[in-house]
């Protein structure tokens, strides 16, 4: 739920920690006016909150909690080494170290978490987005890599580039980075040049392979040839660097910035899916949202015959058809005991619409009035700014 449509009294679901593993709300605290106003203060965007009508509901990270800290400590002391804008940075010592060591740790998880359908939002203070960005992106980029049964040895050195994509920006200055509004034609062009100075970072560290440093050189281009630095079509665009331009696309979706709210996954999964063999390779599109839910659980969905509920699970390669446990008949009255069905085998029922919190007929946190466009339409220029 959006930090403005907050309320005291309720209760967080889900802990929010800084970029250096600090607890700065911890789960199970209940809301005070106060409370509010630090979250505005350090700005997070959204919160995970209790609703006692969805009932018993966890949603469930495809990587350990304390994993995702770690991994995201790691980034925040990498950029921290780094002189921010400044054009080059040749005398820059990447950790290779530890960064093999986090994303052999990402790798574990996932391995050991393998039938997990991507279904948490990823709360992030808009100052640790960086971050927590960069390793979103490499998490999905290894699930993708997953599913496309890549050797280990593929699978760390599409981590690495993955996990360090973004490393260029450090050449950006702030100002430009978190600017709210929109970019001018020099600095847009500033920002096109981060993918080559990361390769240029990237490639003079010994233990990065080249491999690796091609991700951050080329995850801007794109398929039919509209991307940069390069403008690089099709085969030739590595395909470690096609994987993580189609997740790091996702990411920034679904992910709030400073210049605007995020995209509901639904609306960020039609985006790419409809990009497939022209913005980005199908194939690749067709691997990473095999393991997207385009509902995520706690999701709550109107169904064709107009029964309301929330989504409960999905199951992989099912994106569409989730398990839905119904809680509002199509009249608005409540089922008495809730029933749950499986839209994989109920074909006769599929999801309609997403709804908000508001839109439950009786209880539910709510969403009061807040203005939060997340739930409407609107369409996302994959060409603009993320």
């Amino acid at each position: 739920m959006p930090v403005e449509a907050l309320k005291p009294g309720m209760v967080v679901a889900r802990a929010i920690y800084s970029a250096e593993g600090r607890v700065l709300l911890n789960k199970g605290v209940t809301l005070k006016p106060s409370y509010l106003v630090r979250l505005r203060e350090l700005g997070i965007p959204a919160v995970y909150i209790v609703d006692e009508v969805l009932g018993d509901l966890e949603v469930e990270d495809v990587i350990s909690e304390q994993t995702r800290l770690q991994a995201i400590k790691a980034m925040k002391d990498l950029f921290g080494t780094c002189p921010q804008g400044k054009p080059t940075h040749t005398a820059l010592l990447v950790d290779s170290a530890r960064i093999q060591r986090v994303v052999n740790s990402l790798l574990e998880d996932l391995l050991s978490r393998k039938d997990l359908m991507l279904n948490l939002t990823d709360i992030r203070a808009l100052d640790d987005y960086t971050f927590a960005h960069s390793v979103n992106v490499c998490v999905l980029a290894l699930i993708t890599g997953l599913t496309l049964h890549y050797s280990r040895s593929a699978l760390i050195q599409l981590g690495v580039g993955a996990l360090l994509h973004d490393i260029g920006k450090t050449c950006l200055p702030l100002s430009i980075l978190n600017k709210p509004g929109k970019l001018t034609v020099e600095e847009y062009e500033l920002v096109c040049r981060h993918p080559q100075c990361g390769f240029d970072i990237l490639r003079l560290q010994e233990k990065v392979s080249l491999l690796s440093a091609r991700v951050a050189l080329e995850h801007h281009e794109r398929y039919n040839g509209s991307g940069y630095p390069r403008g690089l079509k099709g085969e030739e665009i590595h395909e470690f660097a096609r994987i993580t331009g189609v997740v790091d696309v996702y990411d920034a979706l679904t992910a709030d910035r400073v210049y605007r709210r995020a995209y509901p996954p639904h609306e960020a999964y039609e985006m790419l899916a409809g990009a497939g063999n022209f913005i980005y390779d199908y194939r690749i599109v067709k691997a990473f949202l095999f393991n997207v839910a385009a509902y995520p659980v706690g999701t709550l969905v109107e169904l064709n015959n107009g029964e309301m509920g929330v989504v409960t699970g999905t199951a992989r390669g099912h994106s569409h058809q989730p398990r839905v446990r119904l809680l509002y008949r199509s009249d608005g009255t409540p089922y008495k005991e809730p029933v749950t069905i499986d839209l994989t085998v109920d074909l006769h029922r599929f999801v309609s619409r997403v709804l908000p919190a508001a839109a439950l007929p009786v209880g539910g946190a709510g969403n009061p009035g807040t203005g939060d466009d997340r739930w409407g339409g609107g369409c996302y220029n994959l060409y603009g700014r993320r």
